[in-house]
């Protein structure tokens, strides 16, 4: 029989007795593959060919519930189908459609274009008219003493599936949109308006309290779900000001202002949140990111995030008990530093502030201890990142001089901001007032200044030398804490391409970049390579005059390959390896980030009896050298070069099950490194963190990291798809 419709088709296969997979194979060859089964109406053709009878046809329905198990047809289409029967007096068809709604309405979803989704909404509300219309035929009938019993089982199941169906949050949201697209534009097609749900509403709590049975009238609480909110379980006022707020502070602390400000100000309009309460959320959340704050660089980034990036707010006085617990984590009274900034720009009177400091006064005598004997001589980092912003600006304007009128006093500004935590401060404060950009550009035009050694003596050699070793590992430091995007440059020709951008896009090993040791940036001049392993081998120490550090750094890799041959090889000693070691490390650091750089490569490449003597090498070249021959400010830029080696060995270390011991900066130098729990399933982690999440009512900064751990290892789709689902 020649198939000219698909009428005809579902006919054939109910008289010639098709099972369910026989009937899909079937209709596949029957019709050609650019039109959609829902564009041909499959699932209501198949609906009205089943209730034809006072009863469904059974073979008939079990192709409907096939198409829906293999979705052939989607589920708006087949709930427009259900909510089209409006013959509520044949109890079995009925059954049947209640059957099948069972089947999906309890995990609705749709993966389409917008309007599909819309389509999908639509569907629902036309669905749940449908279901309400049928409760009322049936309230009506249980009044008829002839069919009281019958009516009554099947009001049950309507009432049943009413209270299903709305007891879902997710469908109630959907709904919620439905009657929101209908405000916006009329609704083509056959879909309920809101208008008669309502009506259908109103019907059946009328026929519900005219029954006489107190049980039945009880359900007529039920159509009232639809006006249920789901419970909040946000502790937190505005939690969405609160989560815009933390991811910012998180991992955007060098972006702009405006788009940040023009987010915050959409959902203030989007939830109506009034000016002071606006403004106490955001703050909210910046001493909850302060308090919760790793020590070390994370917590500098939040100081400057709060005390710099966000402008201040008298607002801000009322958050006594969290005031209390930032107070005591930053060692100063912050409040009134917020208060002093205000003054400065002009935001708050001079009787407005006293007004504030006084009160603030009065809630810290009554608050626990908050500073001990032992930290009382430390100074906050607040007060120190409002003291570095100016600093920053001041430097910025040093290296705008001329570097060859005198290379001398730039070192001496230099090595000033390699003591103690001077660097991360101002980094931070750079960062936070958008001024990180141009400070790691100036760094890289002093390291491009170190390829000039015309002419050039003993004595300004080791100058020239320090100048690029401290650029090298300030713009390695930048990009490892703030994203080597702070780094690049606009686009400009190849040959214009300074020397740390080509090197750091090649051959800095990064959180999910894998390099190629192999790689031809690895693989320089061959001639320049073996004066280096000559001189590196046979020099009792690393000489400085007319070195062109930049071609020392390129080809050091393939140095460090030669010599691990010789050692392999036997052709070396452990000895020689120390001495060669000693020279790359002991002048000039950056020789030492460059081979290890590379040896972080190769080692991934070997095979686990392969890697010991490469490890070994790196844990060499980690260890400082101690001694008076080294140049200046040796151990301060032995600080940063162990902190830049301990993020670049982190993932080859975990692999190989490796321990190098750093030198300690008294502080976790990756304190967000390694957060997911091993044998753990991605989607389980994301689960339950979201979960947690929610039942806290706020984001931490600890989950917004796993959540972007999640979001590179499982791919937009994966992660957007599962956390609805959550």
């Amino acid at each position: 029989m020649k198939v000219v419709n698909l009428k005809q088709a579902i006919l054939q296969a109910w008289k010639e007795r098709w099972s369910d997979y026989q009937w899909a194979i079937n209709m596949k060859r029957f019709f050609p593959r650019g039109a959609t089964w829902d564009i041909l109406n499959l699932a209501e053709a198949l609906l009205e060919q089943a209730m034809i009878g006072p009863s469904p046809n059974p073979l008939i329905l079990s192709y409907l519930k096939y198409a829906i198990s293999s979705q052939m047809v989607s589920y708006s289409t087949v709930l427009m189908a259900i909510s089209k029967f409006d013959d509520f007096s044949r109890d079995l068809c009925v059954q049947s459609l209640l059957e099948i709604m069972d089947m999906f309405c309890d995990r609705l979803s749709c993966h389409g274009r917008a309007e599909e989704c819309i389509g999908l909404c639509r569907a629902l509300m036309s669905a749940l008219n449908w279901l309400l219309r049928c409760a009322a035929f049936y309230a009506e009938k249980v009044k008829e003493m002839l069919e009281q019993v019958a009516a009554e089982g099947q009001m049950k199941m309507c009432l049943e599936r009413l209270e299903k169906m709305l007891g879902s949050t997710k469908n109630r949201a959907l709904i919620h949109i439905a009657q929101l697209e209908e405000t916006c534009t009329s609704l083509p097609g056959p879909s309920a308006s809101w208008n008669t749900v309502e009506q259908s509403l109103l019907k059946l709590e009328e026929s519900l309290n005219g029954l006489s049975n107190s049980t039945l009238r009880s359900q007529g609480g039920i159509p009232t779900m639809l006006s249920v909110r789901s419970e909040q379980l946000n502790k937190t006022g505005f939690p969405t000001v609160h989560a815009v707020v933390l991811l910012e502070g998180t991992m955007n602390l060098t972006g702009e202002i405006q788009p940040l400000v023009e987010q915050l100000m959409m959902v203030k309009r989007m939830q109506r949140i009034p000016s002071p309460l606006f403004m106490l959320e955001i703050w909210k959340a910046c001493f909850v990111g302060l308090i919760e704050s790793p020590e070390g660089t994370e917590e500098l980034k939040w100081t400057a995030f709060t005390f710099l990036k966000v402008g201040p707010s008298s607002t801000v006085s009322s958050l006594t008990p969290l005031l209390d617990k930032a107070d005591q984590r930053c060692n100063c009274n912050c409040m009134s530093l917020l208060l002093q900034e205000c003054s400065k720009q002009g935001l708050l009177s001079e009787a407005n502030m006293t007004n504030l400091t006084d009160k603030r006064k009065a809630d810290r005598e009554d608050a626990p201890q908050l500073q001990s004997a032992e930290n009382a001589n430390i100074q906050p980092n607040p007060r120190l990142i409002l003291r570095a912003e100016p600093t920053v600006t001041n430097i910025l304007k040093t290296m705008d001089a001329d570097h060859s009128k005198s290379p001398e006093g730039l070192l001496g500004v230099l090595g000033h901001m390699l003591s103690g935590k001077s660097l991360d401060l101002l980094l931070a404060a750079a960062a936070a007032t958008g001024k990180l950009k141009s400070f790691a550009w100036k760094f890289i035009k002093l390291n491009e200044f170190t390829k000039h050694i015309s002419t050039e003596n003993s004595k300004s050699a080791p100058v020239r030398a320090l100048l690029f070793d401290i650029s090298f590992l300030m713009l390695c430091h930048v990009a490892q804490t703030y994203g080597s995007e702070v780094i690049l440059s606009e686009s400009r020709p190849a040959d214009e391409v300074p020397f740390f951008e080509t090197w750091m896009l090649t051959c800095m090993p990064e959180e999910g970049k894998i390099l190629n040791p192999d790689h031809p940036c690895f693989r320089p001049d061959s001639t320049k390579v073996e004066s280096l392993v000559a001189l590196l081998n046979n020099s009792s120490e690393m000489k400085l005059v007319q070195i062109n550090w930049h071609e020392v750094c390129l080809s050091i890799s393939a140095a460090i390959l030669e010599i691990l041959n010789a050692w392999e090889n036997s052709v070396l000693t452990f000895e020689s390896i120390q001495k060669i070691t000693d020279n790359i490390k002991g002048k000039v650091c950056s020789m030492a980030v460059c081979a290890v750089a590379w040896l972080v490569a190769h080692v991934r490449m070997l095979g686990l009896d392969e890697r010991e003597k490469s490890l070994q090498m790196i844990r060499q070249l980690a260890t400082p050298l101690y001694g008076d021959n080294t140049l200046q400010f040796y151990n301060e830029r032995v600080v940063i070069m162990s902190s830049i080696l301990e993020h670049m060995c982190a993932d080859v270390l975990q692999q190989t099950a490796t321990q190098i011991k750093f030198p300690s900066t008294g502080m976790d130098t990756i304190p967000y490194w390694n957060l997911l729990p091993p044998k753990k399933p991605i989607k389980e982690v994301l689960t339950s963190v979201f979960t947690k999440v929610l039942e806290k009512g706020w984001v931490d900064s600890r989950s917004i990291h796993i959540f972007d751990t999640l979001l590179h290892m499982g791919g937009v789709y994966w992660f957007c798809n599962n956390l609805v689902k959550v």
